[in-house]
């Protein structure tokens, strides 16, 4: 029986080879993260669902302000009661009248005034109200 003892060394040789090959082809990865900048935060939009209460509107009936420029049966027309304008339209005036009916006559006339500034009158129910040259009207009281 023979053994043959001299084949081995050239074996183990290559074994060690090998093996250090092996340790020598694995190296270690290295993994980098990189964090990026937050950019802005998002906008939130809240909605809130309100009920709208209607505005106060005038009773139906004669009007409470109204052109300068015109004729009006107080109590059909406009209210009854006090109003104002700004003044005249030009340099004229602003005339207004109140009469006790449409006639146009003299004697129909209660009280009547040219205006070269900002002015008040009182209306009482079944006058007629004339006015020309004047700014809006609006009542007062």
């Amino acid at each position: 029986m023979g053994v043959g003892i001299g084949t081995s060394s050239g074996s183990a040789e290559t074994g060690k080879a090998t093996a250090a090959g092996t340790k020598a082809g694995a190296r270690p990865t290295a993994t980098v993260t990189e964090t990026a900048e937050a950019g802005p935060a998002p906008t939130v939009t809240e909605t809130e669902t309100v009920t709208a209460k209607p505005k106060k509107t005038e009773k139906p009936g004669p009007a409470t302000s109204f052109s300068g420029e015109g004729e009006y049966v107080v109590g059909e027309d406009i209210r009854a009661g006090t109003y104002k304008t700004a003044g005249p339209e030009d340099e004229l005036g602003c005339y207004w009248e109140r009469a006790k009916n449409a006639s146009g006559e003299f004697g129909s006339i209660i009280a009547n005034n040219i205006l070269n500034g900002p002015g008040r009158v009182t209306l009482d129910k079944g006058e007629y109200f004339k006015t020309n040259r004047c700014q809006k009207w609006k009542r007062v009281g």
